[in-house]
């Protein structure tokens, strides 16, 4: 598995919470494009933006981030932000599958 990490810095937590509306908005619209395996977006508390894609093939991973300074220009029109960005292959991963676990009584 292969991933992108994004990491947007701005001044304020508010400015971070509004960009990322923005942000989940244009990834979202493009999970079938890129045929992600995986989409997070988080904020944190200090203003940053932390976005984890992951992809099952380099290819599509490659693709993606030829796109990245389209994705964010609107982002960029907007607001002061630091990014980096860091490729990689997902070594481990773990999330828990959603299931009922209520037995009822016969």
């Amino acid at each position: 598995m292969f991933a992108t990490l994004l990491q947007l810095k701005f001044p304020s937590v508010a400015e971070a919470k509004l960009a990322s509306q923005n942000l989940s908005d244009t990834l979202g619209a493009r999970i079938s494009k890129f045929d992600f395996h995986g989409l997070h977006v988080t904020v944190g508390k200090e203003g940053e933006i932390a976005v984890n894609i992951r992809f099952e093939s380099p290819e599509n991973m490659l693709a993606f981030e030829k796109e990245i300074p389209t994705l964010l220009e609107d982002i960029k029109a907007a607001f002061a932000f630091k990014q980096s960005k860091f490729s990689g292959v997902c070594v481990y991963s773990f999330e828990r599958e959603a299931m009922a676990t209520k037995l009822t009584a016969k």
